[in-house]
């Protein structure tokens, strides 16, 4: 029944007790808030110009350096960070994933500013297609039929509007690819996410705060512009901090098959912001492209949450850290 349903995700609580969320809906809160906040990010990006693209990186860096500093010490998580870092062969692995993951902010910072948000969604659409590649290639691991055709039918899409505009979608494939290769790196080297991205911001704070400094020389600064512009730049540390600690909070609480599922949320609300709120050029041939995609990722989503339910257990609820 649709009562019955709906009291699914509710503890009921004793008498004179207070209703607590199950696990499944708090997780199911946490991953749904990581997710918007990262579809509605373009918002937040516009509001930033004219300010450029490697001021508004430096600000994000050397904002979530002092926010991820804190969280890390509240959440006990010191200790983490200073193994990681004695660690040679870790250390290799963050120099590699910081190149990418800036890489990946710097692309995606300047698609928004430039008009070119559309192209973007378009790369984490493509992106679970393109981690299955890098999975048969660095992992060995095998397709089936249905994941088979569905990358194929991804390549279709790509193929089609390297026919019709004469170039590849650069944007889409450069984004894919780089936060496809950051995610496999951070797979293999089992890198915590807030520690991780503390030692990967960490890494980059020196340049970043060399930048800032050199444009505040130089006269050519955005803070201290304007109340609004300063409190929009100070405020890049949360915007990219606290949708990683939401998703890291829900993906615990949570069903791969669900994450996966919820992993599609932010790149159709960029999808729909490029379209509807930005007015982006959207033809026939972009048509086709996000068709051949979006079809693929249906099979391959079908085929794994098939797999997942067959096989996949509840994952065991951790302590609020």
């Amino acid at each position: 029944m649709a009562c019955e349903g709906f009291l699914e995700g509710v503890r009921i609580p004793p008498p004179g007790g207070a209703i607590s969320p199950s696990p499944h809906t708090a997780g199911l809160a946490y991953a749904l808030a990581a997710y918007l906040a990262w579809g509605l990010s373009p918002v937040y990006f516009k509001a930033l110009r004219p300010t450029g693209p490697l001021e508004i990186l430096s600000w994000r860096v050397v904002a979530s350096v002092a926010l991820l500093g804190a969280m890390t010490v509240v959440m006990g998580r010191g200790a983490e960070v200073a193994r990681s870092l004695r660690d040679r062969r870790r250390v290799l692995t963050y120099v590699a994933t910081t190149l990418l993951i800036s890489l990946n902010w710097i692309l995606y910072i300047w698609s928004v500013n430039s008009g070119h948000l559309l192209e973007a969604s378009m790369g984490y659409f493509m992106n679970p297609l393109v981690t299955i590649l890098l999975g048969v290639v660095f992992l060995k691991e095998g397709l089936d039929r249905l994941q088979a055709f569905a990358v194929a039918l991804a390549a279709v899409g790509v193929g089609w509007m390297v026919v019709a505009h004469g170039r590849l979608p650069w944007i889409s494939l450069t984004l894919a690819l780089s936060f496809a290769l950051y995610t496999l790196l951070r797979k293999q080297a089992r890198i915590d996410a807030v520690a991780g991205l503390l030692v990967e911001t960490s890494l980059l704070a020196p340049l970043a705060a060399g930048w800032l400094g050199w444009l505040w020389w130089r006269g050519e600064a955005h803070f201290g512009t304007s109340t609004g512009m300063s409190v929009l730049l100070l405020s890049a540390g949360a915007v990219t901090a606290l949708p990683l600690v939401w998703f890291g909070l829900g993906v615990h609480r949570l069903r791969l098959s669900t994450v996966g599922l919820l992993q599609y949320v932010a790149p159709t609300m960029q999808f729909t912001l490029a379209v509807v709120a930005y007015r982006e050029p959207f033809g026939s041939t972009q048509a086709v492209t996000f068709a051949f995609i979006w079809t693929g990722l249906a099979i391959y989503t079908a085929d794994a949450i098939g797999k997942a339910r067959r096989r996949e257990p509840v994952p065991a609820v951790e302590p609020l850290d």
